[in-house]
């Protein structure tokens, strides 16, 4: 599971959202629309991602 990778993608807009929500996105290397991280498949990010499914796109 350590070498495993997850591609996360904002594709909605951070613009009225809670500023832990905004934070979270940061931390997932996301900086505007559309840009793409790829991430270990962690607990942590899992649950990051999990925190702001509705702003992002995961594929395994």
């Amino acid at each position: 599971m350590a070498d495993r990778k997850v591609k996360v993608t904002l594709v909605k807009s951070l613009i009225g959202t809670k500023r832990s929500h905004r934070a979270t996105v940061r931390g997932l290397g996301l900086r505007r629309l559309n840009s793409t991280a790829e991430l270990l498949d962690t607990p942590a990010v899992r649950g990051m991602i999990r925190k702001v499914a509705y702003l992002v796109k995961c594929e395994s």
